[in-house]
């Protein structure tokens, strides 16, 4: 038999998902327990419809890589968060069954960031330019932070990661990967940057929480960084979709 309300994260190779362990563990506990959480894993964007065709009951949905920027065009409308960020991880169905992309990704990586901050943390370089990173920049810009991208796609936008050097890492104290590098099962790699540079002035920041400790924080710890992973970011980011499903 059906359960009456259905949420679900929608992704490409999504087996490892924290969220649908932090849902299905929620829904465990009345008064939740007429809600089920799925994963749709969707080889591309263009399934998305599918999703929504077969699962009727679907009430919320959350989106991750690669598509929190590629499934806007299949939503009603943005929130102004999303639409300010330009991605979106949370999909909220309306009274009248339309689609909202909103994003909850910058509420989590600010409250996580936020406790590790001290007074000579001005900037930030962010590694990669995908949806988690605009929701990161955004954040950033909320505690008035000034940011850089890094990106092997060099732009007028974006650091070459070839010309990462000493004098950037003085620059730039806080260090964030918003990249894929590193998750399991590929826990041996990590971006492209000079870690000697790294001290205990720096904070490494990385979105990946499966291994817990990536080579990305295991190298920035040995030169005395303080080194966070992106677990606590999404419980974060998950409370606060749950809020915006449940408007």
């Amino acid at each position: 038999m059906e359960k009456l309300k259905k949420f679900g994260l929608v992704g490409k190779n999504i087996s490892y998902s924290f969220s649908k362990k932090h849902f299905t563990e929620k829904f465990s506990e009345v008064p939740f327990t007429d809600c089920v959480y799925e994963n749709f894993s969707i080889d591309t964007v263009e399934e998305f419809p599918s999703i929504l065709k077969n699962n009727l009951n679907l009430k919320g949905l959350n989106v991750t890589i690669p598509y929190k920027v590629a499934i806007i065009p299949y939503l009603d409308s943005l929130s102004k968060k999303a639409s300010q960020i330009g991605a979106v991880n949370v999909i909220r169905f309306t009274k009248k069954g339309q689609l909202k992309g909103c994003n909850s990704d910058c509420f989590g990586f600010k409250k996580s960031l936020q406790p590790l901050l001290k007074e000579h943390h001005k900037k930030a370089l962010i590694l990669g330019t995908g949806g988690a990173s605009k929701a990161v920049a955004f954040a950033l810009e909320q505690l008035d932070i000034y940011y850089a991208f890094a990106s092997r796609e060099v732009s007028e936008k974006t650091i070459d990661y070839n010309l990462i050097n000493a004098t950037t890492f003085d620059n730039f104290q806080i260090i964030i990967n918003c990249t894929p590098l590193g998750t399991s099962p590929n826990i041996k790699e990590y971006p492209p940057i000079p870690y000697d540079f790294f001290t205990d002035k720096h904070i490494a920041f990385d979105l990946v929480y499966n291994p817990e400790v990536t080579e990305f924080l295991k190298r920035a710890k040995k030169k005395g960084a303080t080194i966070k992973n992106g677990r606590e970011m999404l419980v974060f980011q998950a409370e606060k979709a749950w809020k915006i499903w449940n408007k």
